[in-house]
């Protein structure tokens, strides 16, 4: 083997390298360059050194070229059901690239993405934009949903006003839209009677499927219901509340291969399919 080395220059390393381990490594009264035992056991740590090094340019290789990777998502009930199409179409382009959607309130994601717990979220609302870099992805809308037997069924629109004598079941987590309702009906002086209160959007969309009272939930989590008729929307005038899902990441982070590659999706999908998603980067200062 050459090392295009002068042979001064080899004694050289090998003696500086011998006294770096402090053990002798070659059997000088061996006229072919023996390893003595400690040289052997160096040697063998060398070489899997070598293969590691390998392994791990191999390995930077596949996440650079999405053969391999993990991508870690924070959202809530509601904003999972904006991921969902999103995580289809990127799970068929980079099937190597393992997903992980963490649900939590959406309150704390700019928290948890600080932290550097997870690398990308999805909110409804615009956290500090000096720290956050925040692209919206999606228009929602508020719809008032009834059971397909419920009188209000067999009408298209209503006033706010005529709704101060429904049963409405609540979300009971406390965010800005229940905040915006709650504000809306005080401001119609119209009674909202919150008689019953569940834990998820899940359970308010079956309850009243069952033919029980009325609620308000984003429209896309009863896309599938009202398609089926398993649930009817009513429009309220006064209830044109819009929503804007953001897609958000702290601001001087250095996104993996996958995020990158993720935001594409979502670029694509805006770009193909068109509203409600859509794909807008937020200016700082707007």
């Amino acid at each position: 083997m050459r090392l295009h080395r002068t042979q001064p220059a080899v004694s050289q390393v090998i003696r500086k390298l011998e006294e770096s381990v402090g053990e002798t490594l070659f059997d000088r009264a061996a006229r072919d360059g023996s390893l003595t035992a400690a040289g052997v056991l160096l040697r063998d740590y060398a070489q899997r050194l070598l293969a590691l090094r390998r392994e791990a340019s191999s390995a930077l290789g596949e996440l650079k070229n999405l053969e391999r990777g993990h991508l870690q998502l924070a959202a809530n009930e509601y904003t999972c059901m904006y991921l969902l199409p999103a995580i289809d179409q990127f799970r068929r382009a980079f099937p190597h690239v393992n997903v992980t959607v963490n649900r939590m309130l959406a309150s704390r994601i700019p928290e948890e993405l600080s932290l550097r717990t997870f690398e990308l979220g999805v909110v409804s609302f615009r956290p500090d934009p000096a720290q956050f870099r925040t692209i919206a992805v999606y228009a929602d809308s508020l719809a008032l949903i009834v059971g397909p037997e419920h009188p209000l069924a067999k009408v298209e629109r209503v006033s706010i006003t005529d709704l101060g004598s429904e049963l409405f079941v609540a979300h009971n987590v406390t965010s800005p839209l229940r905040r915006k309702v709650i504000e809306a009906f005080q401001r119609y002086r119209t009674p909202l009677n919150m008689g019953i209160e569940l834990p998820t959007i899940e359970a308010i969309k079956r309850f009243v499927a069952m033919g029980n009272g009325v609620a308000l939930v984003p429209h896309l989590t009863v896309g599938r219901e009202l398609e089926s008729g398993d649930l009817v929307r009513v429009f309220v005038d006064e209830l044109e509340i819009r929503r804007v899902l953001r897609l958000i990441h702290r601001r001087q982070a250095t996104l993996s291969y996958a995020g990158k590659a993720f935001l594409g999706t979502l670029k694509a999908m805006a770009r193909t399919q068109g509203p409600p998603f859509y794909f807008h980067v937020e200016r700082a200062g707007a």
